[in-house]
């Protein structure tokens, strides 16, 4: 029996763990980055780190953050002396790698679930920093200026458009000619612009839906598929690996 191959949209620079896992399970992965991630030095990240030391709270809500600040702000992980939420276990660990400690990190990793523990807690009227990327959405600040809080938010990335384009091109390829046994998305982004280099998008939608496994991460990024009618499963709990489990014990299910 041949080994099932699974396509890899996530950033280059997050995909070995993926690729890692699918060849652990049996798998072949082939990789084509739907989104690159970049690391910017900018005014509004300037701005928060020079004032840190208003901050109650700071929330992580990828690795990529904290790799920004360490790269251009070393000293701003060193000296945080405010509560630190992050979401999803990747982030949380690399933060602790930096010697800070997590305060809460919610069950669901979503901005949704993030908001609903700073609910439960009962956090108003605090000054919340938000280093993130521009094109990430808005429900978290939002939700949590409706709390009371003030919100200092701070482009840390970058999420580019996919700087190769022909491995995009070169997996589509190989969808259509069913050489793809499932697919993995990992954010909304990745559906994106997966589908922004796609010509035929009709047709490779119904190729994901009938002919591929078409796995993502959670219902964020499953709001996405939805828009072009694509039949997907996600697992109970948003990570890499559960979703990878998920996708074997489907393949080998059938």
């Amino acid at each position: 029996m041949s080994k099932p191959v699974i396509a890899i949209t996530r950033p280059k620079d997050r995909a070995k763990k993926a690729c890692d896992i699918v060849e652990k399970l049996g798998g072949e992965a082939v990789l084509a980055p739907t989104l690159d991630l970049k690391p910017v030095n900018t005014q509004s990240l300037r701005e928060l780190v020079e004032r840190k030391d208003e901050l109650d709270w700071i929330i992580f809500t990828s690795p990529t953050t904290i790799v920004s600040l360490k790269q251009f702000h070393p000293e701003f992980l060193k000296s945080l002396n405010c509560k630190l939420a992050v979401i999803g276990n990747k982030t949380g660990k690399l933060a602790e790698k930096q010697g800070l400690t997590v305060d809460l990190m919610p069950e669901d990793f979503t901005a949704e679930g993030l908001i609903e523990e700073f609910k439960k807690r009962g956090v108003t009227n605090k000054t919340i920093g938000i280093p993130r990327t521009a094109s990430a959405r808005p429900v978290l600040p939002e939700e949590l200026e409706k709390l009371g809080n003030k919100v200092i938010l701070a482009e840390a990335y970058k999420s580019l458009f996919p700087m190769d384009e022909n491995a995009v091109e070169e997996l589509i390829s190989k969808i259509e000619n069913k050489e793809i046994d499932a697919i993995t998305f990992t954010s909304p982004l990745t559906v994106e612009n997966f589908f922004e280099i796609v010509k035929d998008k009709e047709k490779i939608a119904k190729l994901l839906s009938e002919n591929l496994l078409t796995v993502c991460i959670g219902p964020i990024t499953a709001k996405v598929l939805d828009k072009y009618n694509i039949t997907y499963i996600y697992p109970d709990t948003y990570t890499v690996p559960d979703m990878m489990e998920l996708l074997f014990n489907t393949l080998n299910s059938r």
